[in-house]
């Protein structure tokens, strides 16, 4: 069906409106400006009357996302307490007579909310949205006042454990986007409010997909909150980019007062553009409620068709047998713990894709909308889980409250293209059989039909196996049949002196050089340490039946149990990369979506370097050159961490280190396809400074994120990273800069966050080293 030019514009305005937006509503606006915040310092804070009495605007003003207190980088001593944010705001003349929402998407852990000093709601969970509605509570004669109390202590109903012995950080504060929500009284409902299984909002799933045709079901839940009985149609639209496909409306439907149903419609689709890792195609679909010609409410959404099958333990994805290669992650950033933009989730889930990862595990809580929608984009698949780890309680709150994680958890992402599992398994803690029964009668009910799988670290009861690697030990046990994913490796089987099925062969290393556990400063050697480890795991995993592996992990992370930064990660904490990055990266093939042909120098080629130099490529043959020299040609190396790997490094020993220039070119079909330049560092001559905008440029709407790093360089542009030295940072413009200032320069590079917002247009960036007296300045506009 072909449309004229202006239409085509206008459904593509209202396309790009509502993609700015998280929340799928067209009728949210953002709520995240204008609040005040304060930390309870005293006991009388703690108390509700408070609440009342106070003068709020003596706070600090903030906007959304926010976190109570800026951590150090290394944080020991997590900030948990009770803290209140407050926002006075006037609604729009328009909105009287209509449905009033306030939807928190995440607020850390135990949240109450006040409207005009009527408590509404003790919500328990700082991972899932809660809603409240406030219609008959709102002013439109004067101001109104929302103020919310947060308390994130430990708490034995939400788990997991206490933040001591936790593995990870929770944080505090409203960390999430808000949004102000207004609806006529004959609307569809947000999936929280219905109390149906599977319902509540909009429901899309695909009974029945190939490449020739699809079937879309649409379920709609909708409400009559008005005094009379209401009529209406509801028509679904399937637009993709600037295209209309196709458009249906349903036939006139009839609710009386303060009824609610749910209304189901199946769209056949020919030829569609199917969702997968490596064509992540993506469809919009808005739903409208018409009454006499006007429509009276609406919603976009966001979705991928795909058709998912396990046969035997092999997985296939739209018919084609497939191997997840993956990663975990934390959501956690340096200083600011949660309080991500939706620019930076974005970044995050960028550099994962661009590591050549399909796939990553969402450790092990749900992470945010914003970085669930990058990954439907970008082409991650997810599995997504609830909270948990080495935590279960008896108690019926306890487990009453992951009952409804699991629920309210499959509601929010049920429509991502990129979910291919729900973990409603609490990670690492032994639950009894009845426990799991309930959860995947929970997951199977609220995702009918054959693409519902289950996960869980358990064998009993899931659809899919999630084994860390150290947990099997030596061998895999061939005796369990589902599919089976190698949840974790890499990372502990080796700090834990357990290096799999070759641990002899390392007998005579030191247990730090062992470990995959190296700081990105911890020098050539155990960076090389680290990505033998990762080759060695990830070649093992391979000759299992795994449909998908996952390293553990992606970023260093903070943990509440240790004093030290949890360094396995293949890029730091910062986002910088380590050479595993590049092992990663090698591992897709030239020839895959998103994939090019890549050489990697992995060796720093410095005095104390290894004359082993080691290449990471997709390459068929690598020729090394020192100083203009050939040294040989050379295919990738075979040995017992090769066997399995699609692409195996590139080994070359050098008899003698000489200073110079190492160049690798890597060849497919005879021909250099790539090249990595590798020159001795000499003196400090300059700093470069850069901001890491990975794929989005900052925010100009909102507030954002993003890293800023201050580079010694010599003049060849060979990073030194054997300074011990700060840089100061200046910022000069509308924007700030969060972090230690000055701050500590790690293997050559210094780094500190900047945050902009709404305002931010020209600003200017300084550098400057405090021993070197070494300086930059970089503007930005």
């Amino acid at each position: 069906m072909k449309i004229s030019i202006y239409t085509r514009f206008l459904l593509l305005l209202v396309i790009i409106s509502c993609n700015t937006k998280n929340d799928n509503s067209i009728d949210a606006i953002s709520f995240n400006d204008d609040w005040f915040f304060k930390m309870a310092d005293s006991t009388a804070v703690l108390d509700e009357t408070y609440l009342i009495n106070t003068d709020f605007y003596k706070w600090n003003p903030i906007t959304l996302p926010h976190t109570p207190k800026i951590e150090p980088k290394i944080v020991n001593n997590q900030w948990q307490g009770v803290s209140w944010y407050a926002k006075k705001f006037n609604l729009a003349k328009e909105n009287k007579g209509k449905k009033l929402f306030l939807k928190f998407e995440g607020a850390m852990n135990i949240a109450e909310v006040w409207m005009n000093n009527k408590k509404l709601i003790k919500h328990h969970g700082g991972y899932l949205p809660f809603v409240v509605e406030f219609s008959d509570l709102a002013f439109f004669d004067k101001e109104n006042i929302v103020k919310v109390k947060l308390n994130n202590f430990d708490n034995p109903v939400t788990g997991p454990k206490t933040l001591k012995t936790l593995d990870f950080n929770t944080y505090g504060g409203i960390y999430r986007n808000v949004w102000l929500i207004s609806k006529n009284h004959l609307h569809i409902t947000d999936p929280i409010f219905s109390n149906k299984i599977a319902s509540g909002g909009i429901f899309v799933s695909y009974p029945k997909v190939n490449k020739k045709q699809a079937t879309i079901n649409i379920k709609t839940h909708v409400i009559n909150q008005n005094q009379k009985t209401q009529s209406f149609v509801i028509k679904n639209t399937l637009l993709k980019n600037d295209e209309l496909i196709l458009s249906e409306s349903s036939q006139k439907y009839i609710l009386t007062p303060n009824q609610d149903q749910q209304f189901s419609v199946d769209l056949k689709l020919i030829n569609p553009e199917l969702w997968s890792p490596s064509s992540p195609n993506l469809y919009y679909l808005k739903t409208e409620i018409i009454q006499n010609n006007i429509v009276v409410d609406k919603e976009l959404t966001k979705i991928g068709i795909k058709h998912v099958a396990f046969v035997g333990q092999d997985l296939y994805w739209n018919g084609k047998k497939t191997f997840l290669r993956g990663i975990n992650r934390h959501q956690e950033y340096p200083y600011i713990g949660y309080a991500l933009s939706d620019n930076a989730n974005y970044r995050d889930a960028k550099k994962i894709k661009d590591a050549g990862f399909d796939y990553v595990r969402l450790s092990h809580y749900p992470h945010s909308t914003a970085f669930m929608n990058a990954c439907d984009e970008l082409g991650l698949v997810t599995i997504d889980a609830v909270l948990g780890w080495q935590y279960f309680s008896d108690t019926k709150a306890f487990q009453n409250n992951v009952f409804q994680s699991a629920k309210e958890l499959i509601r929010r992402d049920r429509n991502h293209a990129s979910v291919l599992a729900w973990e409603v398994s609490l990670n690492e803690s032994w639950m009894p059989e009845p426990f799991i029964d309930t959860l995947t009668t929970i997951a199977k009910k609220e995702y009918p039909g054959n693409q519902c799988f289950t996960a869980g670290w358990q064998s009993y009861g899931y659809d899919i196996y999630l084994q860390a690697r150290q947990h099997r030990l030596e061998h895999y046990d061939k005796s369990i049949k589902k599919p089976y994913n190698v949840s974790e490796y890499g990372d502990w089987e080796y700090y834990a002196m357990n290096a799999g099925l070759n641990q002899t062969l390392w007998s005579n290393l030191l247990p730090l050089e062992r470990s995959s556990r190296q700081l990105r400063n911890a020098g050539e050697k155990a960076l090389l340490q680290q990505a033998t480890n990762i080759q060695e795991a990830h070649n093992d995993n391979l000759q299992t039946p795994a449909f998908a592996d996952g390293y553990w992990v992606m970023f260093d992370y903070n943990r509440g149990y240790a004093d030290d930064l949890e360094a396995s990660g293949i890029m730091d904490i910062f986002r910088i990369a380590k050479p595993s990055y590049y092992f990663y990266k090698s591992q897709r093939s030239a020839n895959e979506f998103s994939g090019k042909p890549t050489v990697h120098i992995a060796n720093l080629w410095k005095s104390d370097s290894s004359h082993d130099v080691r290449i990471f490529s997709n390459c068929e043959e690598v020729e090394l050159f020192l100083n203009g020299k050939s040294l040989s040609k050379q295919k990738p190396d075979k040995d017992r961490i090769t066997t399995n790997l699609k692409h195996p490094p590139f080994t070359f020993t050098i008899p003698k280190y000489v200073s110079g220039t190492l160049i690798a070119k890597g060849f497919i079909n005879n021909k250099i396809v790539a090249n990595h330049k590798v020159i001795s560092p000499e003196k400090p001559t300059k700093i470069k400074i850069e901001i890491d905008y990975c794929g989005k440029n900052l925010d100009p709407s909102n507030d954002d994120i993003v890293f800023v790093y201050a580079t010694i360089l010599d003049q060849n542009g060979s990073i030194i990273t054997e300074i011990q030295d700060k840089v100061q940072f200046g910022i000069n413009g509308n924007a700030i800069l969060i972090g230690e200032n000055p701050v500590n320069i790690e293997a050559g590079v210094a780094t500190i966050l900047l945050k902009t917002n709404k305002l931010t247009k020209l600003f200017e960036i300084t550098a400057q080293t405090k021993g070197l007296k070494l300086k930059n300045t970089l503007k930005v506009n």
